[in-house]
């Protein structure tokens, strides 16, 4: 049985493209597998916080020894752990901020991206920990940072997207972009209706393996 877990990361509401594109793809998804666990945690409208010092001092140290201020400070990082490791399938909405992505998605990584939780380092060097898992990340553009685009080298949300959910071994990874949002009306309608329509592909492959 799928366990899907739904973030959404855009700080708007009903105007917000990478949200209704997510909760399209959840509608979606529950209706073909009425039996799936669905979690939803939204950063846009209650962020986590920023790593802080006892944080990370309580990270790279043996729970035992943990002070009561350290057990304190990385009690909401092991329950966001905790959450991310119990789903098998990820969607998330992510907007581009900067030509990357959002504070409260950056913070929401630097909580769950852990050393002996979500990778370790060996001899070999680095090595995720996080196998078996399926991701959509749903963007939503202003431009068009596509391959063909004479913009796409200002595109660094794809390409970390990618790197730092493979840095902990999700490597089956589905970029889903919504682009050209600050387009004409015609032209973000059919952007829309192309990521709807990639989407679906991601439904029926999902649903397939």
């Amino acid at each position: 049985m799928a366990h899907l877990l739904h973030i959404d990361s855009s700080p708007r509401g009903d105007r917000s493209v990478s949200r209704s594109l997510t909760q399209d793809f959840v509608g979606e998804w529950t209706s073909k597998h009425p039996d799936s666990t669905v979690s939803y945690r939204d950063l846009g409208h209650n962020p986590v916080p920023f790593v802080t010092e006892p944080q990370i001092a309580a990270a790279f140290s043996d729970p035992s020894t943990h002070t009561p201020e350290q057990a304190e400070a990385i009690r909401l990082s092991n329950d966001l752990v905790d959450e991310f490791l119990a789903a098998n399938c990820y969607v998330l909405g992510v907007p581009m901020y900067n030509f990357g992505v959002p504070a409260a998605f950056k913070a929401y990584i630097d909580q769950i991206v852990r050393v002996g939780r979500t990778f370790a380092i060996d001899e070999q060097g680095y090595k995720g920990l996080v196998h078996g898992k399926k991701l959509l990340a749903i963007v939503s553009q202003g431009g068009d940072y596509s391959e063909d685009s004479p913009a796409q080298s200002y595109n660094m949300q794809e390409p970390y997207l990618k790197l730092i959910f493979g840095f902990i071994g999700i490597t089956d990874v589905t970029i889903v972009a919504a682009n050209n949002m600050m387009g004409s009306e015609d032209t973000r309608s059919q952007s829309v209706a192309d990521a709807k329509a990639a989407m679906q592909d991601v439904i029926a492959q999902w649903s397939a393996s």
